[in-house]
């Protein structure tokens, strides 16, 4: 667990040490949350210097210091945007409620009492942290979706563009028949990618707001995968790549999934599996009975996945460098995750032991209460 940065700022260097044997025994067990890493600095100039170095996620400011007292070092650290959400707890001898309210105005959060006491700055200190906290996960939602929404909008413009495109020139130019085909087939093609988009980021919605309830029926789970490798065959002969199918060890008896949602999973998969595959090269998708669950892998001759990279590559928006010049979008891989933790099942990616990335789905051949 990263420790929490509290900067202390006071002119009397004992005051730290009060602070720091006060917060490293917290009284309570909801108040053990925290690992605190603190800092020191005995003057305003000091402390606006150390935000930099310490990047506090609380200050606790003494009021009364030389040259530099708390309420000016408070207005100025609230001056600054990158420090405007770090909480600041003025720590005062004072206690009218006009000197209160002079800390307030100056933009401090919370104040407590000197002497301090134990029991009253161990609260303080979590309640401005717990604030701190939501703050900081509100504004990385907000950077993830700003990410996101750009994400989006470059991937739906390139298949969107190349339909655009290609009716263009329809329009506009006389075509051999084979040419005429081969123009359509490429419209066809973008059109699909757009629509995969839109309906992964539908289905991830629903399945992230409880709407969705798998639809779970007997499936022939051999015939199932035999289906998404027809759908994809045109597409891999496109850049010469052989798709086989290794469907003997495929359960016998019929399994319990959401027919469409496991189809929508492995053609995420596989479609995954074409656009990173060299030209000319081999993809597996293998289907194995194994107890009371089943093992699918789709194994591509790609440029494989890095370690670092195996480990994040199901976050949704995540978005990976594999391969020059090839769109990456950040949702397939999420929704696949998404749709098969909801039959019960597990999701990985491992490098193949000669070249390229294998996928690993295992789902239980029974209906899970994962969705109740």
């Amino acid at each position: 667990m990263k420790p929490v940065s509290i900067l202390v700022v006071d002119d009397e260097a004992d005051n730290f040490d009060v602070v720091e044997t006060l917060l490293s025994h917290p009284l309570y067990e909801e108040l053990q949350t925290e690992c605190y890493q603190l800092h020191y600095a005995d003057s305003g100039q000091e402390a606006i210097a150390l935000l930099e170095i310490c990047k506090p996620d609380l200050i606790l400011l003494d009021v009364m210091m030389p040259e530099m007292d708390g309420l000016e070092v408070c207005r100025h650290i609230k001056s600054q945007k990158q420090w405007q959400a770090v909480p600041i707890i003025m720590v005062t001898a004072l206690n009218s409620k006009a000197d209160l309210a002079r800390c307030l105005s100056a933009g401090a959060d919370d104040f407590i009492s000197k002497p301090v006491n134990s029991t009253e700055l161990q609260a303080r200190v979590h309640s401005m942290l717990r604030i701190k906290h939501q703050h900081d996960d509100l504004q990385n939602l907000l950077e993830l979706r700003e990410d996101m929404v750009k994400m989006i909008i470059h991937d739906l413009r390139n298949p969107l563009s190349s339909v655009i495109l290609g009716i263009d020139i329809l329009k506009n130019i006389d075509y051999s028949p084979e040419k005429l085909h081969k123009r359509l087939d490429d419209i066809y093609e973008s059109s699909l990618s757009l629509q995969r988009l839109i309906d992964d980021l539908l289905h991830m919605s629903l399945l992230e707001s409880g709407v969705i309830r798998l639809n779970y029926q007997e499936v022939d789970l051999g015939e199932l995968v035999q289906s998404v490798i027809q759908n994809f065959e045109a597409i891999a002969c496109q850049k010469r790549l052989t798709i086989l199918g290794q469907l003997s060890n495929a359960p016998k008896q019929p399994v319990s999934i959401d027919r469409n949602m496991i189809h929508r999973m492995l053609d995420n998969l596989l479609s995954n599996a074409i656009k990173f595959s060299p030209m000319g090269g081999e993809i597996q998708m293998t289907v194995v009975s194994w107890g009371d669950t089943c093992k699918i892998q789709v194994i591509d001759s790609g440029p494989g996945v890095s370690e670092t990279l195996q480990d994040r590559i199901f976050e949704k928006y995540e978005v990976g460098t594999l391969m020059d010049h090839v769109d990456q979008i950040g949702l397939g891989l999420a929704f696949c995750k998404m749709v098969v933790e909801a039959h019960g099942g597990t999701i990985g990616v491992q490098s193949a032991s000669s070249a390229g990335t294998v996928f690993e789905v295992i789902l239980p051949t029974v209906a899970s209460m994962a969705i109740a």
